[in-house]
């Protein structure tokens, strides 16, 4: 049955990706029209914090609005016995050595802007909705100019916005469900062409872009009508060119 579900979820990940931007507004929930982030705001909470979790003056950016705001819930020393360890995911560590950084004993914060360049980047991302615990997702980048230097690096975010007051928490919350990191530029791999900013090859012989689509397991105890995507893509350098995230309409 897993096995079915994950091959049927890679369908309609691929059917969104080749679809036309109206069957997408229809069928899925994307990033088109919503604001893009101007900034980064990582927390990293270990799980076995649960006073962390609780906690009222759990740090939060100071620009507000236009900041992407995520919770990374960090396995804890304690393991399946920490008081978070429900929500904790193995891809917060992943994310934690690549910014350099140890699992923390109780919260840690990155931040980062996004370095717009002259000719800003086009960045979407989108998801379906979901199949027996799975949802198609997408995501996808046109370079801006001038073009970011070196391979790029990207992020696609499956969130789950947990409400302050809700589940324990003080504050608002945007929960790291499932991730997926890849790599654009390499040699050998070439952009695709197409008439614009958007998933999938295009007809026309527009601006290159790199997408990816994929289906994401949604991780037990994840409520489906709290997720959304969130994605990013930094340069070879660690600079975050481009930032969306999905809004549901």
């Amino acid at each position: 049955m897993k096995n079915t579900a994950r091959t049927l979820a890679s369908l309609v990940a691929l059917v969104f990706a080749h679809a036309p931007a109206a069957v997408w507004a229809q069928a899925s929930c994307s990033s088109d029209g919503a604001p893009r982030p101007t900034a980064l705001f990582e927390r990293f909470l270990s799980a076995d914090c649960e006073a962390c979790w609780t906690d009222r003056a759990t740090p939060a950016p100071t620009t507000g609005a236009g900041t992407a705001v995520l919770d990374w819930i960090v396995p804890g020393m304690s393991g399946e016995d920490a008081p978070l360890a429900a929500a904790a995911a193995s891809d917060a560590l992943v994310r934690l050595e690549a910014l350099g950084r140890k699992p923390p004993q109780a919260t840690d914060v990155h931040t980062a802007a996004v370095q717009a360049a002259a000719r800003p980047a086009g960045l979407r991302v989108a998801h379906g909705m979901p199949f027996n615990d799975y949802l198609g997702t997408a995501i996808a980048f046109t370079p801006g100019r001038p073009a970011a230097p070196g391979p790029l690096e990207f992020y696609l975010l499956l969130v789950e916005a947990v409400p302050a007051g809700t589940d324990g928490t003080a504050v608002s919350r945007n929960i790291v469900r499932n991730m997926l990191h890849g790599t654009w530029g390499e040699p050998g791999q070439r952009p695709e062409s197409g008439p614009g900013p958007g998933p999938g090859p295009g007809s026309g012989s527009g601006p290159s872009k790199w997408t990816e689509t994929r289906s994401m397991r949604i991780p037990e105890g994840a409520q489906a009508e709290r997720l959304r995507m969130v994605g990013w893509v930094q340069d070879a350098q660690g600079t975050v060119v481009a930032a969306a995230q999905s809004t549901c309409r």
